[in-house]
């Protein structure tokens, strides 16, 4: 809803400086931890291809750019070119995305480290998160679970060993409306389990690290040809709501092109836009991306769980409502 006569920020002045506290307290975390902050466009000719996210655009005397939903791509050119270790903190912009925990421009913190795994970097996210509770929030120590230990746990599941249909007799167990057309949409079937089922069931101070997702899954993680193969690729859960998502990147052009095709069918096939492909990207994936693992945190959310906010209007100078 638009509050036209409210000029006032949605964030109260003490939120506001919590927030600019965290910035910072960031920043110097990152300089005394060997990255470089980076800095990269926000407008591409290019977008990403992923099925669950809605790019915005906007039109320059060149055409029609696209805003974009997360610098990853940006950020694994400067990799490829020896930037070693960076971060970024930056806006970001994702259509139809708007709620108590969604926002269309929202600041997301990304980092990447060369020759680590993806629990090299959980270990660090741990430490991190540690530093900015301290006086702030009360944190327990973070639990690990592989994603078929969290649905095997939380929902008494095997997303290795089940079918849509006892997928959707245990979403109907936890009365949790399955979309039409979705029953037989397996890893959508997945998405929905775990935002509606798992999530809210987690505890509200304990970091839960997810790990080992289903190959199906990958995004932009590699493959590890375990029995069955699964995407290196993790997810960090706080205060009930998903606040990190991580992998062990993706440096096969070949794999990656493949990856971007298969997306765009399944775009055209949901009657989705299909966006022009990051030529960019691949090329810097055929000049050489690093070994590295990369993460990107919704630092707005954060803040929501540092403040003890349910509303993230209330962490935000504007919210959408008021821009």
């Amino acid at each position: 809803m638009r509050h036209v006569n409210d000029w006032r920020p949605s964030a109260s002045l003490e939120l506001i400086r919590l927030r600019a506290s965290a910035l910072a307290q960031i920043r110097a975390w990152f300089a005394s931890h060997g990255a470089l902050e980076v800095e990269t466009p926000v407008l591409s000719a290019a977008a990403v291809t992923d099925v669950n996210l809605n790019s915005l655009t906007t039109r320059v005397s060149e055409g029609e750019y696209f805003l974009h939903t997360s610098p990853e791509y940006s950020m694994k050119r400067l990799l490829a070119a020896g930037s070693g270790d960076i971060y970024q903190i930056c806006k970001v912009f994702r259509g139809g995305e708007i709620g108590r925990r969604h926002n269309p421009e929202f600041t997301m913190v990304e980092w990447y480290r060369l020759d680590w795994g993806i629990h090299q970097l959980m270990d660090e996210i741990e430490s991190l998160l540690s530093r900015m509770a301290s006086g702030r929030r009360e944190l327990s120590a973070a639990r690990r679970l592989s994603y078929r230990a969290l649905c095997l746990e939380f929902a008494h599941l095997d997303p290795f060993d089940c079918t849509s249909a006892e997928i959707c007799a245990c979403l109907e167990r936890a009365s949790v409306p399955i979309p039409a057309g979705l029953d037989e949409n397996f890893e959508a079937l997945l998405d929905l389990l775990l935002a509606s089922v798992i999530e809210p069931a987690l505890p509200a101070d304990t970091p839960v690290f997810v790990f080992d997702f289903p190959a199906c899954q990958a995004a932009l993680a590699r493959i590890r040809d375990d029995r069955p193969p699964v995407a290196e690729r993790f997810e960090l859960f706080l205060g009930g709501m998903e606040l990190a998502n991580g992998f062990h990147e993706l440096a096969d052009p070949v794999e990656q092109s493949r990856r971007f095709a298969q997306d765009l069918k399944r775009r055209e096939a949901a009657g989705l836009a299909c966006p022009p492909v990051d030529q960019h990207l691949l090329a810097a994936l055929e000049a050489g991306l690093p070994d590295c693992s990369g993460v990107a945190i919704g630092f707005d959310r954060l803040v929501m769980w540092l403040a003890g906010c349910d509303d993230i209007a209330q962490v935000m100078s504007f919210d959408f409502g008021r821009a």
